[in-house]
């Protein structure tokens, strides 16, 4: 495959190195960042960095980039855009890695919950209530599996009748007119959702090798892909941990299935996929991979791998021995958001909020007094009923899955009856 592995180290470093292919103009952000050093901050230096970044923007100004988007969809095997990394490029990753987050955030993993393992949201409602409309796209389709097509004990089952076996795995988005003219053609995202800890991981997900279909063989270029309206379309697919190695089994797919359509993955803390022969397919298919990983991550080495992300180099970070915390995507994203060059420090004007690293893990420095696993749901679920009765809330009928809808719609009506 035709692609970069962007290794982050630590708070301050993210890279890219070839997954298969390594030769001289691969990075090693392994090797390149170990070297670095840090000074132990005194308490009160914490407190007056974390009260800068609390009244400054988390975000920083979207440039034009339409003259660049190739680049992106790696027309050059990203030569020159990691090291040192490029604002823009930084940007674009973090926004397809948000893609990934919002898979976590709006899935529902309450198995007290009628609706457990369905997406909270209905897609209109997705980017507004993740804070992620800033980002210049509109929900199209979710997409759902089913646990008897190789996703097993990690799905979570809902009580309702229909959906015993499926769960929300991500959905399709696509850039609206303002973002499509900003970044040059007209982006359409898949967004696929992982597994958060590698003991899930490592526990539940066994993949096989299967033979592709030779049939499907063919050399295909990125070639300029026009819509029905003429617009220039491109697809991105991105995905953390499960979700990045789904993500690279999807692009195969879709290089096969529409020739000639600009395609790339952005992936984060994915396993390697596929063997030689399968590298060697999508190199020839076309698709472009942009893979990030970390040191302290073990996700990335299974089954095969050994391009790590070093989270040692931030002073912001506590130095422990932390598996789920090395993997989670919004430490990868904090990684990557601080990230220069190999030869530099964490940046000083780094905008994502820092306290993201701490939804759900403690990797935070206690002087920051930034609670662990601080996002959580309000009373986990729960809320008082008029009888003072504590209850677990049911969803408004507009977020209820179509396919959980008459069971759903009764139970909201139940709740109704009994004041729920």
């Amino acid at each position: 495959m035709n692609g970069r592995l962007l290794e982050l180290h630590s708070v301050n470093d993210t890279r890219t190195i070839e997954p298969h292919n390594h030769n001289k103009h691969n990075y090693r952000l392994a090797k390149l960042l170990t070297h670095l050093d840090f000074k132990t901050q005194p308490s009160h230096t914490y407190l007056e960095i974390h009260a800068i970044k609390t009244s400054t923007p988390t975000t920083s100004p979207k440039e034009d980039i339409s003259t660049k988007w190739r680049e992106i969809h790696g027309s050059t095997d990203y030569e020159n855009l990691i090291e040192p990394l490029q604002p823009w490029v930084r940007r674009e990753i973090v926004k397809y890695g948000e893609f990934a987050q919002a898979t976590y955030d709006a899935f529902d993993f309450d198995s007290f919950s009628n609706n457990s393992g369905s997406c909270k949201y209905n897609p209109h409602k997705l980017f507004d209530m993740l804070d992620q409309s800033r980002n210049g796209y509109k929900v199209t389709n979710y997409i759902y599996a089913m646990t008897h097509v190789d996703f097993p004990s990690w799905l979570l089952k809902s009580h309702c009748s229909w959906s015993k076996d499926s769960n929300w795995m991500g959905y399709v988005a696509v850039s609206d007119d303002d973002e499509t003219r900003r970044i040059g053609w007209r982006d359409i995202v898949v967004a696929w959702r992982g597994t958060q800890t590698p003991s899930k991981w490592v526990e539940d997900v066994k993949f096989k090798l299967k033979p592709i279909d030779k049939d499907d063989d063919g050399d295909q270029a990125n070639s300029p892909h026009k819509d029905e309206n003429g617009e220039e379309v491109s697809l991105t697919i991105t995905g953390h941990s499960l979700g990045a190695a789904i993500a690279l089994l999807n692009a195969y797919e879709a290089a096969v299935t529409i020739p000639g359509l600009p395609i790339s993955v952005i992936s984060f803390a994915g396993p390697r996929v596929g063997n030689i022969a399968f590298r060697d397919k999508l190199n020839r298919l076309g698709v472009k991979v942009l893979r990030m990983v970390g040191k302290q991550d073990v996700v990335p080495k299974v089954p095969l791998g050994i391009e790590y992300l070093d989270e040692h180099v931030d002073p912001l970070h506590m130095h422990k021995f932390d598996l789920g915390s090395f993997h989670s995507l919004e430490t990868y994203l904090h990684l990557i958001d601080g990230f220069l060059s190999s030869n530099s420090s964490f940046r000083e004007d780094a905008r994502r909020d820092v306290a993201l690293v701490n939804k759900g893990s403690g990797m935070l420095v206690d002087e920051l007094r930034i609670p662990e696993s601080w996002n959580q749901d309000l009373n986990k679920g729960l809320r008082l009923n008029s009888y003072g009765r504590w209850v677990v809330a049911s969803r408004e009928p507009e977020d209820i899955p179509p396919y959980l809808i008459n069971d759903a719609i009764t139970i909201h009506n139940l709740g109704r009856v009994l004041n729920v």
